[in-house]
């Protein structure tokens, strides 16, 4: 069954890589090809009338990215930024397949780990506000668990075309 859930992330035999990260003692990770950069924490311009856990805006190089605190997100208890919390931006798609670069705020960054079908398992059903929906698959490693997120479930793009800049004339 895992391998069927897992069948479109893990199309081949080869192990895919995955950058993995702290958030409140867990350990989560991301399709390391969705990865554009690391940097770290940076003012973020507030910007009202949006989710509370879309924190605002960074100019990234020129570039306008929208910033999400992870932990806000899975409604986690928040805590003050330490020296490790950074932000990862990553690049996600919507419906439509259009782009568009986020960066996530997190804990800290683990390390990237491979990882094959078989280390891969499905996520449970369970009771709840649990969605598992947003979860790839739960990676076994010699540690514990690794929480593997579709990241593109995870970013709601709907929240998104509010801070996205219109095109002018």
């Amino acid at each position: 069954m895992a391998q069927a859930v897992m069948q479109n992330e893990f199309s081949s035999d080869s192990p895919q890589k995955f950058l993995t990260f702290s958030l409140a003692n867990e350990e989560y990770g991301i399709n390391i090809m969705q990865i554009k950069e690391i940097i770290g924490m940076m003012p973020v311009t507030v910007l009202p009338q949006t989710p509370e856990y879309v924190k605002g805006v960074i100019n990234l190089r020129g570039k306008v990215i929208p910033i999400i605190d992870l932990r806000c997100k899975f409604n986690l208890e928040q805590v003050n930024p330490t020296e490790r919390t950074c932000i990862i931006v990553i690049e996600t798609e919507n419906d439509e397949q259009i782009q568009t670069l986020v960066g996530l705020i997190i804990d800290g960054v683990s390390e990237v780990v491979n990882l094959k079908r078989e280390e891969i398992e499905a996520a449970p059903n369970m009771q709840g506000d649990f969605n598992k929906q947003l979860i790839l698959g739960l990676a076994k490693c010699e540690n514990g668990v690794k929480i593997l997120l579709d990241i593109d479930k995870v970013i709601n793009h709907k929240d998104l075309t509010v801070i996205e800049p219109k095109e002018t004339m």
